[in-house]
């Protein structure tokens, strides 16, 4: 069996077709998941994109023994596992984060391909001067992040020169000049619809045609009160024309799968890393920062639950309820070539539930920013079990510290409590409230201690370190 991994960064679940949404197009993806197994409890873990990563290349929850991070050389990963098992390994990838600066997550393939320019990529360096697309003060690290997508955008001319376009492209003839290396496990990991959002004219048009204000590609990660009522609205279609432009290249890679007669002898497995919020909760972006300084925010529906797509030749199509999360994805490959998963491994591989011989691999979820810094940072963890869904904080009593860290966009910043909550516990139950609107810890407190409880056992039984563990270990409700 030959495997794909197509991993599309910040790809909120509630904007897919397939996922219940009815106003933004995906049709490739929709198709795509008529003939696969459709995950309806996938949830991140360790949050957000390089810690993601991390999770997916060593099979484990690793927000619990480090941050945002290079991947090192200690530990077996999935493309050395899969090497060793005489498998040929590809990526071809366009997520800056995990590629530059040293970060090695291309670390153990047979081949890999960085598709240049996405983000704050150091690729471009002309045109000097830039024009920007809105005021300066609306936009998250103009002169470093946006001043240098500009730059690498500065030639493109048509919609193949997009990002997406790019990788999938390069992927799908990655495939036609490799029909002989089979198996192969090729892995395509694109930033989008991760922010800048500037789509074609045409897909934007979609969804809010006939704007005339500014664009605001690449929104500040702050309270959501910076924008005028017709700016959030351009900004939500902005990232929906960003989802149909993934869906449209995605097709192309699973037309050029279809062309080359690999449909009936390839997995593919599609999904993201978390989500965003679009001033859910009074928030725009996935965390709150400053030039300075960052604070963590709650992981509620938005970010946490992601979707999970995954085709396997000669098994059942349908919705799923099993639980999963990214420390399963390498298991489960391994499983899909023959291979064996070693002990270090966390995840558990989800083929049995693929085949239809077990109805669950797990009955709960965690999904956590890094818990490496004590109580000298807030990081939130959201555990889901059942009906349930508590976001705990850490201690609420703790003082911050200033720990810092490279999370989000690899620039260091020191930790502050930048978000509301103050790091008290939440709680909110999932059939009268999918999308974490009404606190209801206050009624359920007994609800909400079990369930912290068993988020410390969960950690206990991952070896988490005890120098991390007993900050987590504290559970007061003011």
């Amino acid at each position: 069996m030959n495997v794909i991994l197509v991993i599309s960064d910040t790809l909120r679940r509630d904007h897919i077709g397939c996922y219940g949404n009815d106003w933004i197009k995906t049709p490739h993806i929709d198709q795509f998941a008529k003939d696969a197994v459709v995950f309806d409890n996938a949830y991140t873990a360790s949050f957000p994109t390089v810690p993601n990563r991390t999770d997916v290349m060593t099979g484990r929850y690793t927000f619990t023994y480090r941050d945002w991070s290079p991947l090192g050389n200690e530990q077996p990963i999935i493309s050395d596992l899969l090497h060793e098992a005489g498998v040929c390994t590809m990526m071809v990838a366009d997520t800056p984060h995990i590629l530059r600066d040293g970060y090695n997550f291309s670390r153990g393939f047979d081949g890999s391909e960085w598709i240049r320019g996405q983000e704050n990529d150091h690729w471009m360096t002309s045109p000097a001067e830039v024009t920007f697309p809105c005021d300066k003060d609306k936009l998250r690290a103009p002169d470093r992040s946006v001043v240098q997508y500009l730059r690498n955008i500065a030639k493109r001319k048509g919609e193949e020169d997009y990002f997406v376009a790019r990788t999938m492209r390069r992927a799908a003839e990655w495939l036609a000049d490799n029909t002989d290396r089979q198996p192969f496990f090729l892995y395509v990991d694109t930033f989008d619809p991760h922010e800048p959002w500037d789509p074609p004219q045409a897909y934007v048009d979609l969804y809010d045609p006939g704007y005339t204000g500014q664009e605001v590609i690449y929104p500040r990660y702050a309270p959501c009160d910076f924008l005028t009522d017709a700016e959030l609205k351009h900004v939500r279609a902005l990232y929906a024309g960003e989802v149909t432009l993934v869906d449209t290249w995605f097709g192309h890679l699973m037309e050029a799968l279809d062309d080359l007669d690999l449909f009936d002898n390839t997995a593919v497995i599609f999904t993201t890393d978390h989500g965003f919020y679009h001033g859910e909760h009074g928030i725009m972006g996935k965390s709150l920062i400053t030039e300075r300084y960052q604070g963590v925010v709650p992981l509620y529906d938005e970010v946490a639950h992601i979707p999970l797509i995954a085709r396997v030749p000669g098994l059942s199509a349908g919705r799923n309820m099993a639980m999963a999360q990214p420390p399963d994805f390498a298991p489960t490959i391994l499983d899909l070539v023959g291979a064996e998963a070693p002990e270090r491994f966390q995840g558990t591989s989800l083929m049995p539930v693929l085949r239809g011989e077990a109805d669950n691999v797990r009955d709960m979820a965690i999904s956590s920013a890094s818990i490496i810094h004590g109580n000298r940072a807030r990081r939130w963890s959201t555990v889901t079990k059942g009906e349930w869904a508590l976001m705990y904080g850490g201690d609420p009593a703790a003082t911050l510290e200033g720990a810092t860290s490279y999370i989000v966009d690899s620039d260091k910043r020191t930790e502050a409590e930048l978000f509301e909550g103050g790091g008290r516990p939440e709680l909110y139950h999932i059939p009268t409230d999918p999308t974490h609107t009404k606190n209801v810890i206050a009624e359920n407190e007994d609800v909400a201690r079990r369930l912290h409880a068993e988020h410390v056992e969960f950690l206990q039984k991952l070896d988490t370190p005890e120098e991390h563990l007993k900050h987590r270990k504290v559970f007061a409700l003011r």
